[in-house]
This record gives C-alpha cells, structure tokens and sequence, in this order.
C-alpha cells in the first residue's frame, strides 16, 4: 500500500504546506530538535502515512481544494484577511467497481487515521473515503474565530458541503463518530438529499444542558467543578496541555494512548506496532496548530452537553438511520433512544459488545458487522432475510 500513497501524497502536503497552513510551513523550516513543539503539517502526513502503511488497501491520498469560502453563504466558515484556499485532507481506498460509497467523518479530538484498523475490512463492500474535518488533521487549519453556535456550526458543515463538490459526490453512506456523527447528523439535516444512509457512532449531541445527571450537578456545584467549568468556558482545551509541555508532549500521548486504547475496552488491544504509529500520529495531529478544536465551549456546554440538541431536530430527520455504540460507551444510546421516538424514518440502535467509545478501535470485527448489517440493503438483493449478527444487540 505505501507504494500506492506516492506522487498524490507529495503533491497534497505540498499544496497544504503552501497555501493551507502559512504558520506551519514556517514550523518546517526549523529542525524539529530546535522547535519547542516538534511538529508541522508536513509531520502530520508523514505520520498518517506510516500508520497506514499497517493497511493492506492501496489508496490515494490528496488535498482537495475548498476554496476559500461557500458561495452566497451568510456565514464564511473561516475568518482571514486573505482569501487563500482550503484544503481537507482525504483518503480514498480501492474498491470493487459499482460498491456503495461510504464517508467516515472522525470525532473530536482526533482524524481520519483513527479508522486504520478499519479499512481492509469495509474497503471489501464499500468504496471508502475518509476525511479530516476543517481545521484538524493533515487539513487546513484557518484561525478559528466563530463567536456562536451557529457560526460554529457552518463552520464544519459547509466546509463538508464544498468538499462534497469538489469531489462530486452524492448518494452516499455518511459515517460520524462522535462529534463526528454530529456534525453528519446536521449535515443530513440540511443537505438530505446527497446522504442515501446516516451512520452515528457513538455520537455527541443528543442530551442537552439540561438534561446533565446529578453527579455532573454536584461537581459543578464544588471549588473544583467552577474552576473546570470556567476553563471550559475559556476554551482550554487538551491540546492546549499537549503543545504547552513542548518536547515533552509525545510522553504525555504516549501513555494517554497506552492507557486509552490498551486496557479500557475488552476488545482486541493494541499490538506493540500500532500502538507505537498510532501515538506518534495523535501525537502531530493534536499538537499542531489549534483551529478545529476550539468549536468545543460553542457546541457543548461542560460535561459535553449540547447547546443545541439533535433531539430537538429528531421529527425534522429525513434520512434513514443507524446508532452504532460500543457496551462500554460513555455516550448514552438512551439519547438515541428518546430521538428515535420521534424520527420519521427507518431507524435502528446497535450494540457492540466488548468496546468503549472507541468502537471501532476496541472491537473492529464487531464494528465491521455492524457496518454492514446497517447498510444491508446496499450490499445484498434480499436484505429482509439478514438477521442481526451474533453478538450484536438491537437496542
């Protein structure tokens, strides 16, 4: 696979180093032992690349062209004295001719990366494209000065909406994990008509601030909680620590993924390898420069409640659904649950067991089966007569 990942991946980093990230191609020009934060865009796609050298699919990596803002919208999705273009960095897998496309969108925090251990698997039924949003990843990541929820919003769904374009897609299968699976299920909101089918995984955004549990109003009411809700509130967030300890940043990752990915899940843990290419490549995508990250104080109150709740929008739904959670999720399925009751299309709650939030990580086997028991009208002429894979429950 690395052999397929060549002339594509140098022409996107440098198209990404020379018009998308002007702060990072500065950082590339100091020898990471002279920088305090041994990072740049150029490292991240360099990470990206040894991590799915792990994956066995050829693919083709490039940075496709944004522009430098939506037309006719109200609401630009970055904010700059220049008018440069914008990039979102994407991978696509080699696939059977006629497959059914799917798009995976990664959750806070993280990119498109996280899906290697998913690839090979579903790159058999699906053509597979995966993307880092605006502002994270080996994407471009404009100043991020969004001063509302709704601007916040814009942000990720028009950005998604001209890469669409650009890439000419439509009738698609949409996958979101977590604030991923928000941010898709706002976009079928208001672009249904290119979304054939929505998958959220574990997502966020379904329980409002009001609807937080007592212990979260008990923390709140402490010296401790105040003092966590305003850094909330500041938009302090995790990377912030990352980049602040300099050199010593890879540590901190080190052991937060050992910790995350190691023991926390039942699943199948991390091999020596992939927990090593793993960390090295979260290690450059949370260190480099802040820009997507910082939509957390405007789409989530603390304790990752959202301001504004997909359950309130659940009768606007026009796109048929699936829930994807891990037993071990902290993301509540009962959220999806109480939506469900009011959507109006095909709708459906899966249980994997042995996995956390992370699914698609702790469990891939699981998760596969899942994936494809959702998109079952897709990948068999008799559908109906799929039953639910074993181990996988229906909530």
């Amino acid at each position: 696979m690395v052999d397929e990942v060549t002339s594509s991946t140098a022409a996107a980093a440098a198209a990404n180093t020379t018009g998308a990230d002007a702060t990072a191609k500065k950082w590339s020009l100091w020898p990471s032992f002279l920088s305090w934060i041994p990072t740049s865009t150029d490292r991240i796609i360099a990470a990206e690349k040894r991590l799915l050298s792990l994956v066995k699919t050829p693919c083709e990596q490039e940075q496709v062209n944004i522009g430098s803002g939506p037309p006719g919208s109200k609401i630009r999705w970055f904010r700059s004295v220049s008018n440069e273009s914008r990039f979102i960095n994407t991978v696509t897998f080699d696939s059977k001719e006629g497959s059914p496309t799917l798009v995976m969108v990664h959750g806070y925090g993280a990119s498109q990366g996280f899906f290697f251990r998913n690839f090979d698997a579903l790159a058999r039924h699906f053509k597979v494209i995966a993307i880092d949003q605006l502002g994270w990843g080996g994407s471009s990541r404009p100043d991020f000065t969004c001063k509302s929820t709704e601007e916040t919003e814009s942000w990720f769904i028009d950005s998604f909406e001209e890469w669409r374009k650009a890439k000419n897609l439509s009738n698609f299968i949409l996958l979101g994990h977590s604030f991923g699976g928000y941010v898709a299920a706002k976009y079928a909101l208001e672009h249904p008509e290119h979304v054939q089918h929505l998958i959220l995984v574990g997502p966020a955004g379904f329980t409002s601030e009001t609807e937080h549990p007592e212990w979260l109003t008990q923390i709140r009411a402490t010296w401790k909680g105040a003092i966590l809700n305003h850094l909330w509130e500041s938009n302090f967030t995790p990377q912030k620590i990352v980049r602040g300890l300099g050199p010593w940043g890879p540590d901190l990752v080190r052991i937060y993924t050992s910790a995350r990915f190691g023991s926390y899940a039942e699943g199948d843990v991390l091999t020596v390898e992939e927990s090593r290419l793993l960390t090295d490549y979260v290690y450059h995508t949370l260190a480099a420069k802040a820009s997507g990250e910082l939509c957390l104080k405007y789409i989530f109150s603390f304790g990752a409640f959202a301001r504004m709740p997909l359950q309130q929008s659940a009768s606007e739904w026009k796109v048929p659904t699936t829930f994807i959670y891990g037993f071990q999720d902290w993301m509540n399925y009962q959220g999806a649950q109480a939506a469900r009751k009011h959507m109006k299309v095909p709708c459906e709650i899966i249980r994997v067991p042995r996995a956390g939030h992370f699914v698609f990580i702790d469990n891939p086997t699981g998760f596969h089966s899942a994936v494809s028991y959702a998109c079952r009208r897709f990948l068999s002429p008799h559908p109906d007569n799929i039953s639910l894979p074993e181990g996988l429950t229906s909530a």
